[in-house]
This record gives C-alpha cells, structure tokens and sequence, in this order.
C-alpha cells in the first residue's frame, strides 16, 4: 500500500495519474439517484459506474491507495463486505477507469509468474466470508452470487481449486452443495447473458428486473442493473412515460449546451443547475416507484401515484401567453422544435422502433403528447408572469381578482406549488449565468436572463399578495359570531330557525376540514 492522503472528488483522477501507472484507488462508492442528462447507458456488470464522464464523483470515499494487480485484488478481497459497493478505480492521462476483481483475478492466473494456489486460497476465503457473512439457509447461494458478479471476467462460478478450498473451510465439502454453488453461478450468469441482448419485449424485462432485484440483496453491485432494468420497462409503459412528462423539469437548453452541431461540448458545458437537477431525480425515482408498483402486483398503489400528478387534460390550443413567451425565449422555441423534430423521428417510415419494438413506439408517443401538454402549461404559466395580460376594459370590477387569480392557477398547475415554480426559475437563472458562456447562445443569454428574472419577480410578487384563508382564524371569528347576544330592540335578525342552526353547524365543520384554503 501506498502513503496516502484524501485527495477532492474532483481531483481524484488527476491525482492518481501523478502516482504512476500502477497504482489503483480502492474507493467506497454510495448509492446515487440522480440520473445522467439524456438516460442512462447500461451498467456494466460488476461495476459501479463511476468512472463514467457522467458519474458524480461526490459519491466516492477513499479506501486506500495500492500499486499493482496483485496487491489491489488482495486489498479488495479482504475490504469487500458484501453490503457498500467497493470500487477499483485506476487513471490513464488523467481519464478514469474501473476495474472489476475478476479482471485482475484473470490477468493473474494467466500470467506467466503467478503461482495459482495463493491467488486461489485468496479468491476461497473471499468466497468462505461471502458465505458465513449471509443469512442462515442463504449462504452459499449469496457466495455464488457475489462469484458470478465480481468475477466473472475470470469465471461464472467457481473453478474447482477455489471450490473445493471454500467448501472445506465451511466443513461442508459434498456434492450437494458443490452442485448448489454451480447450478446457482450457472443461473445468474444466463441472467447476465441475457442482460446483454439489445432488443426484448417488456415481458422478458421484467422477468429479469426480479431477478436481478432479489439477486441484489446478496451482490450490492447488482442494484444499479436492477434500476437499469426498471428503466427499461418504464420506457415501455406508457402511463410511466406520461408520469414522466409531467414531472421532469425542462432542461432544452443545457441538452443543446451539450449537444450543439451534433457534437459534445466536454468541460466547456456548463453544469446543470442544482434545483432542476433535484427535480430530474425526483422524476426518476417517482416513474420508477410507479412502475416498480406497477410490475410487482400493486395495481392500487401504482393507480394513486397516476392519479396524483394527473397528465394535461385541457385543449392544446396555442395561447396568448404562451405564444408571447415562445417568441421572447430562445429555450422555449427550442424544446418546441425538439419535440416537433422527436415526434417526426419516431413516426419516420424508417424508424428502426416502429418495426422492432411497438410497445416502445407507444410508449414514447405517449410521452411526445403529454410532454406537448405540459409545456403548453408551463409556457402559458411563465407568459402570464413576464407579459401580465391588462384587464379588458369592459370587465366588471368585481372580476379583477378572478383574474389575477387565473395566473397563480397556472403556474400551480404547471409546476406544482408556487415555491417550486421560484426554484426551477432560480435554477435556470443561475444555469444561464454561469461562465463561460456557450458560443452558440451568447447572443441570447442575456435578453433569456433578463426574461426568466422578471418572470420570477413576478411571481414572487403574486406569492407574496395572494390571499392565504387562516383556518384557525375563519373559525374563532365564527364561534365569536356564534356567541354573541343579539341586539336588544329595534328590527333585530329574526331568532334562528331549525335551518339556520344546521347551516351554521355545517360551516362550523367546513371551516375546520383540511384542505379549505386552497
């Protein structure tokens, strides 16, 4: 092992490139939610993804520094505890890469100077630990398990010299258990080959997705395969895809950062902004709650979620605030275009979906049209607070605060609450001023800037005056109401009626059920 110190996340792969060619970080790796822009690839078994350019380095604790494949695949053998996904990460000319143990286990075994039996008692206790360290009646099971996702790289299961070791040390050296070891490494190593295949109806995924979600409780590293798959299934089911438009945050103009001219913009991207990057991982892993409900016999679970953030229902056709707001704002005409030019691609006569995969084509389809109604929303939302609509000049007066009203209604049902709506307008501000600006949008970000904070202003303004009903109040005031005597003489109010007391008893009730206010 080398002296170490804890370097930034940051710097991590600069770091281990000055160490030299040799030298491996062992890295404790947490789970992470938040998804890479644009989907996620599939994850390579075995491996926890972060050395990947998308990968959120924030997630990684040093273990240890060590130097060489032998050294690094004994550290790794003896750290591993089978519940925290324990990565090997080297640097090449400052780029990350991360190695599975059956790499190294293979490099070694074949090389001309390794002796065999060290490397197989080490890979053996691994295998031993891996086995007592599991619940009682699952041990072994587990331990092949954990085998066929480490290692296999090297093998599926266990050759011979590690399982006759493993077994000996656990006193149970019989056939039975041996054909337990090498019938269960032989199955979740078909699960992997599967995994594989590029194109499967849904049916087969979700097949897969439990088994590689009950395979998790005993290999870790296997739960982002597992998320992977629940990925996939979502992308076919249509009321996922539709929960996913209405919940993701639009993010046009960091997608076009990155992909202007059809080429990826590296470091020069600017970083996707912290709210609407919450915002993108709530979506995540709401759609996957649903379709992990969906898909595991929790029909009426998977229903509320569906009927808690409903699609847009109301007519499609182009407003006046919404119009406005396009023609102001680079980033809206953008996601408009782009998901003209996705719905063009998808129904194209050569689209390889519309003949391979119709559940996707559906699914998608689905997405394009509820996507095309939550922007009208959001446009609309945002073209009522940039460009106040003057009252007309005939209204009745009594209808003005109806139709201040009519905007906050909007940007509720656009984004949810009013605080979420100031967050993605903060989030987008903040994105658009970050430096350096992109080439392509220099000159538009300042007018775009501009446009979003009085936006915000705005609605920071209509948050700040609208009426909020204090329950607690309404209902002193009406107890108050309730017990004052009447006026003596005069033409005072006739004497309550059977009728009057039931309608005060009703909007005593009333007044106290949640919800009123809104």
């Amino acid at each position: 092992m080398r002296e170490q110190h804890t370097p930034s996340p940051d710097g991590l792969h600069t770091w281990l490139t000055e160490l030299g060619p040799d030298a491996y970080a062992l890295v404790r790796v947490a789970t992470g939610s938040t998804p890479p822009v644009g989907g996620a690839p599939e994850p390579a078994l075995g491996e926890t993804g972060i050395a990947r350019p998308e990968a959120d380095l924030a997630r990684v604790t040093l273990e240890e520094v060590t130097e060489g494949s032998q050294e690094t695949l004994h550290r790794w053998l003896q750290l591993d505890n089978g519940q925290e996904q324990l990565a090997i990460i080297s640097a090449e000319s400052g780029v990350l890469h991360e190695h599975t143990p059956g790499e190294l286990a293979a490099q070694l075994m074949h090389g001309p100077d390794t002796d065999e039996a060290p490397l197989a008692h080490q890979l053996a206790s691994w295998m031993y630990r891996r086995n007592a360290e599991a619940p009682q009646g699952l041990g072994w099971i587990a331990a092949a398990t954990a085998w066929a996702c480490h290692m296999r790289a090297f093998t599926s299961y266990p050759p011979p010299s590690v399982l006759a070791r493993s077994l000996q040390s656990a006193d149970e050296h019989d056939e039975v258990t041996e054909e337990l070891v090498v019938s269960t490494g032989r199955k979740t190593a078909d699960l992997f080959d599967r995994l594989e295949r590029t194109r499967r109806p849904r049916s087969a995924l979700v097949e897969d997705w439990r088994a590689a979600t009950a395979l998790a409780a005993d290999a870790p590293a296997l739960q982002a395969t597992a998320d992977w798959l629940l990925d996939q299934i979502a992308l076919r089911d249509a009321h996922a895809q539709q929960l996913r438009a209405v919940l993701e945050p639009d993010i046009t103009d960091h997608l076009r950062d990155r992909h202007t001219d059809g080429r990826l913009l590296a470091a020069a991207t600017p970083a996707l902004d912290e709210a609407r990057t919450a915002h993108l991982a709530q979506a995540r892993e709401t759609v996957r709650a649903y379709t992990a409900a969906a898909y595991s016999g929790r029909e009426q679970e998977a229903q509320q979620i569906l009927d808690t953030f409903p699609i847009p229902a109301r007519s499609l056709q182009l407003s006046g605030p919404a119009a406005a707001w396009r023609q102001a704002a680079a980033t809206a005409k953008d996601a408009v275009d782009a998901l003209a030019a996705q719905r063009a691609e998808s129904t194209a006569e050569d689209s390889t979906n519309y003949f391979a995969d119709p559940e996707l084509l559906h699914a998608k389809t689905s997405y394009l049209a509820a996507r095309e109604g939550q922007l009208h929303l959001i446009h609309d939302a945002l073209g009522r607070l940039a460009f106040p609509t003057p009252p007309p000049r005939d209204l009745p007066e009594a209808l003005a605060p109806v139709a201040a009203a009519q905007t906050q209604a909007r940007v509720t049902e656009a984004f949810g609450t009013l605080d979420r709506a100031v967050q993605m307008l903060d989030g987008q501000i903040h994105y658009q001023r970050q430096q350096p600006v992109p080439t392509h949008r220099r000159a538009t970000t300042g007018a775009e800037t501009d446009l979003l904070t009085r936006a915000r202003n705005t609605l920071v303004h209509t948050a700040q005056t609208g009426v909020h009903l204090d329950e607690g109040s309404i209902r002193a005031r009406l107890q108050e109401a309730m017990a004052r005597p009447a006026a003596a003489g005069g033409t005072g109010p006739a004497a309550p009626t059977a009728h009057d007391d039931a309608h005060t008893q009703a909007l005593a009730t009333v007044s106290t059920t949640s919800g009123v206010n809104r």
